[in-house]
């Protein structure tokens, strides 16, 4: 049937009949392979006894194995009787139409009617509403090698060679010998009687169950512990991956500060090259501020020897002017000459003007000259103390950090050793712990010491009973 099962009572319902009685653990591991995949055991294992308890047609008996009535309800024998006439799923809705005289049934007696069948234990539903029969072909493909041998077992608690077993699990689905062989030979609860007779012991299976129970839960909780251990290891090292990046990126800002201070350095050594261009042109002008004075002073020599020639003519002038009475005679003859040396006065005069107006002029260009230099040698020279102050500082700073940071570096790669050190003693003892834990497990798994466990056990029980009686 291509349709799949409604309900888990369905289910347990169908693997039920198919074994005949089963326990609750062995009912857990059918439901969780056919439904219910997404929750854990323990809660499939909760679901399946809640759904045992609650419906009617299933029961246990004292061996602890639960088994399927398949006598049912005698209001459902009607529906029971069709069902297995026609071999054919059926919804109950056309049921009632097709064989129903009386009027037509409300929702609510058909809604008795199905849940009376969900606790028949001759009916199971399909998920597209169709009810079928418990005892028509089950699906041997759903169940493994290992429970439809244990089937075979149960009917035959005799015994049964590996051929006769063969023969039987063939029935039911496609196999070899051998690997019939290979289940009888893999689990401890089949025993193997005689050479070629098996059987089958349910006690050593529970006692499996529960071992193999207790193993797994002990390997979940090694493996959670392994987990956590796992996950604190790795914190640490994110802890030291995040220390190590934090101590590149330090001497990653170590380069660069000096990196900084070599480009300081520089700008330093441009900046004294450049005062040492500015003091050699301020040399070069105050030769030129010389050169105009020397200039200066020899044209001042040359004005005051014309003053001097001046001077000269107009005292011989004055002694012309003594002398006009006694020389008119030769004042006429001379006057021509006089009138030309007058006029040479004159324009020596105009000349004496304008070269006094030209030093004037020179001397004012000169000393504006001198004392912007003057200005600009004094500004010139602060700034340069300004920036030898500012650079011996900035020295000072950037050495002071330097220091710092190489401090820090140290300390840190001091500490990663330690820390890489402690990490390997603690690698070292967790192998120690790991060997000695196997050793305690391996001495604890031997019989001997269980039962000496046992005994001891007793004697403190009554070793306390004594103690409790007599402080009574």
């Amino acid at each position: 049937m291509e349709n799949k099962l409604q309900s888990l009572t369905d289910v347990l319902k169908k693997n039920l009949f198919f074994f005949e009685a089963l326990t609750v653990a062995e009912l857990t591991q059918h439901v969780h392979k056919i439904m219910l995949q997404d929750y854990t055991v323990d809660l499939v294992e909760e679901k399946v006894n809640l759904c045992l308890r609650q419906h009617p047609c299933f029961y246990t008996g004292q061996d602890g194995l639960w088994r399927i009535n398949l006598q049912g309800l005698p209001e459902n024998d009607k529906f029971y009787a069709f069902l297995l006439k026609k071999q054919q799923p059926m919804s109950l809705r056309d049921f009632v139409k097709n064989n129903s005289s009386k009027k037509k049934k409300s929702k609510k007696e058909l809604v008795a009617e199905e849940v009376s069948l969900i606790s028949d234990g001759r009916f199971i539903q399909w998920n597209n509403g169709s009810w079928s029969l418990t005892e028509w072909e089950v699906e041997a493909s759903n169940y493994s090698l290992r429970q439809i041998i244990i089937k075979a077992m149960k009917i035959h608690p005799g015994g049964l060679s590996i051929k006769q077993l063969f023969e039987i699990v063939q029935v039911w689905r496609q196999t070899t010998p051998s690997a019939v062989e290979g289940v009888l030979k893999k689990y401890p609860y089949f025993e193997q009687v005689s050479e070629s007779l098996w059987c089958y012991n349910p006690e050593a299976q529970v006692l499996y169950e529960n071992f193999m129970k207790r193993y797994l839960g002990m390997v979940q909780s090694q493996k959670e512990r392994w987990h956590r251990d796992r996950e604190r290891w790795h914190k640490k090292v994110k802890l030291l991956e995040s220390q190590l990046q934090e101590v590149s990126q330090a001497q990653r800002e170590a380069a660069a500060a000096l990196a900084e201070q070599r480009e300081i350095v520089d700008q330093h050594e441009k900046l004294v090259t450049q005062m040492a261009e500015k003091d050699l042109l301020l040399s070069l002008r105050k030769k030129e501020i010389i050169r105009y004075r020397e200039h200066l002073n020899k044209l001042d020599a040359k004005s005051n020897s014309i003053l001097h020639q001046c001077r000269l003519w107009v005292k011989r002038t004055e002694e012309a002017n003594l002398e006009i009475q006694r020389l008119k005679d030769l004042l006429a003859k001379n006057q021509s000459s006089q009138e030309s040396l007058f006029v040479k006065l004159q324009q020596y005069k105009e000349k004496d003007r304008e070269n006094k107006q030209k030093l004037a002029d020179i001397q004012d260009k000169y000393s504006t000259k001198v004392a912007e230099l003057q200005t600009e040698i004094v500004e010139l020279k602060q700034k340069l103390e300004k920036q030898r102050i500012l650079a011996q500082t900035d020295e000072k700073h950037w050495q002071e950090q330097i220091n710092q940071l190489t401090n820090d570096l140290k300390n840190a790669y001091h500490a990663g050793e330690e820390l890489q050190k402690s990490l390997r003693l603690v690698r070292q003892e967790l192998k120690r712990t790991q060997a000695q834990h196997e050793e305690l497990k391996k001495k604890l798994a031997h019989p001997l010491v269980k039962f000496v466990g046992k005994i001891c056990g007793i004697f403190r029980g009554q070793a306390r009973e004594s103690a409790q009686n007599t402080s009574r």
